[in-house]
């Protein structure tokens, strides 16, 4: 309209100090209120892992370090402790023959035992989580052993393994078989240690129990549809749908089996079995720290074996993008 004021445009200049003001202000002030319950509910955190935080600064944390400066220390338990640099580390990897003995023992055992746990725990788990009369039961069976000491079914299958009276022996004998020494057997002694560890599968069975029953059953159904056989279901539906539970198994399963201990020292009276054909890791520290009272020297061994169980674990870790599926990952 002709007569009417025309607005004047914006001053570019002027709009731009007032973005930048905008932008250089400071953020509100938290409330007083606010701010109180973020310190009430940060104190209530560490109260409650407190109790966690204290055992884990004293129990573990501390003695590992302890564990660590004793290492390059000659230390009988009793006088003071002599610095002696990485002499200890030295003659571990250079003169000390018993190591590699025990260390090879050691990987003998992780390396049958923890797959074999593995697959029997899969092929177990595969029978059990079909629906079927008495299931509860044969659940409760093969998990029982999983709860019973380690000393109490050490003592168990030593029984079952003597050479003349045990029950194995005398079982294979029906069969016109006559079965070894086990415990007393150089040959057989690892086995029999083996033999003890797949009896205990059953934590591992029923944690892969509930993974199988989680699988939708609509994967089954279309795959039964395409005519896909039991066995390609159970390997290109099942096993992939429950290789993040595989995969706990296998690092737990590893960590233990290089600490194994209670087995070998009930199974050998607290030996190394005939010839040391027994003698571990974790038993060969125990000789000497508490036996020899070279506390320096089983310290230096307790480091090595915590930075090999760190490298097979880290490997796989690694490994694990390349085999283990999670339900929420997209592959291309």
């Amino acid at each position: 309209m002709r007569g009417a004021a025309t607005k004047a445009p914006p001053d570019p200049v002027q709009t731009a100090e007032r973005v930048d003001t905008a932008e250089r202000s400071p953020m509100p002030a938290v409330r007083p209120g606010l701010r109180r319950a973020r310190r009430r509910e940060a104190l209530t955190f560490y109260a409650f892992i407190s109790p966690w935080l204290f055992g884990f600064v004293t129990l573990v944390a501390l003695p590992m370090l302890s564990s660590l400066a004793l290492s390059f220390t000659d230390w009988d338990s009793f006088q003071p402790p002599q610095f002696v640099g990485l002499s200890n580390y030295v003659e571990l990897f250079t003169d000390d023959p018993l190591f590699w003995e025990a260390l090879g023992h050691t990987l003998y055992f992780a390396a049958v035992s923890v797959p074999l746990s593995l697959l029997i725990a899969l092929g177990l788990a595969s029978l059990l989580a079909r629906p079927m009369r008495g299931a509860r039961f044969f659940r409760t069976v093969i998990y029982i052993p999983a709860v019973v000491p380690l000393v109490a079914a050490a003592m168990i299958f030593k029984w079952l393994l003597a050479p003349d009276a045990g029950p194995v022996n005398a079982a294979l004998a029906l069969f016109g078989i006559d079965g070894p020494a086990w415990l007393l057997d150089a040959d057989w002694v690892i086995p029999a240690i083996i033999l003890l560890s797949l009896w205990q599968v059953g934590a591992g069975t029923i944690l892969l129990i509930a993974a199988l029953q989680g699988v939708p059953p609509e994967l089954y159904e279309a795959a039964r549809i395409d005519g896909a056989s039991r066995f390609q279901q159970f390997w290109r539906i099942s096993v992939p749908m429950v290789t993040p539970v595989l995969f706990f198994n296998l690092v737990t399963g590893l960590i233990a089996g290089f600490q194994v201990f209670s087995q070998v020292y009930v199974l050998t009276d607290g030996t190394s079995g005939p010839d040391n054909a027994s003698l571990m890791l974790v038993p060969y520290i125990y000789d000497n720290a508490f036996r020899n009272y070279d506390m320096g020297y089983a310290s230096a061994l307790a480091w090595v074996l915590f930075l090999i169980i760190m490298g097979f674990s880290a490997i796989i870790m690694r490994s694990s993008r390349l085999w283990v599926f999670y339900e929420t990952e997209v592959r291309s």
